[in-house]
């Protein structure tokens, strides 16, 4: 390394400079996280009925809080890390295992107060460590999934 790549960048030039007031800020915005993250390594994918499409998408977007994917041809809801994919068919549906899918909300307890108010079963689950909790629950298309609080400790 020489000595000029060693030197800092005035602050005029830097991208972080205060915007003066009354002035626009013309940088691009970074979207906020969203609220909700897949336990998994990598996209999820899920099985629905037809004509489920709109309790799927009442569920998982309003009620925890994904976004839905509009410019896509599948049915795709993103959360903060991967993507689910629910794979339409036409009923029945066969499914080949009973593993519920891992979604981690930021507070266990108002996601379960939103589905004591929405009126939708779930059951209640203790961990091996203390204060582990989770809620196993499924969704309008019959999946299993286990909502988990974010732990502030990692």
């Amino acid at each position: 390394m020489t000595h000029n790549q060693l030197q800092p960048l005035p602050l005029s030039d830097s991208p972080t400079a205060p915007i003066p007031p009354g002035k626009d800020d013309l940088r691009p915005k970074m979207p906020e996280p969203l609220p909700v993250r897949l336990v998994t390594i990598e996209n999820g994918h899920i099985l629905a009925g037809s004509g489920q499409e709109m309790q799927l998408d009442t569920f998982y977007v309003g009620l925890l809080g994904f976004e839905k994917e509009e410019d896509t041809s599948a049915l795709v809801y993103r959360a903060d890390n991967f993507r689910l994919i629910c794979e339409v068919h036409e009923q029945p549906l066969s499914r080949t295992d009973m593993r519920a899918l891992g979604i981690e909300v930021p507070v266990l307890r108002e996601a379960e107060q939103k589905l004591i108010d929405a009126e939708i079963e779930y059951e209640r689950r203790k961990g091996l460590y203390p204060g582990q909790q989770s809620l196993a629950l499924q969704d309008p298309a019959g999946n299993w999934i286990e909502l988990t609080g974010r732990s502030e400790f990692r």
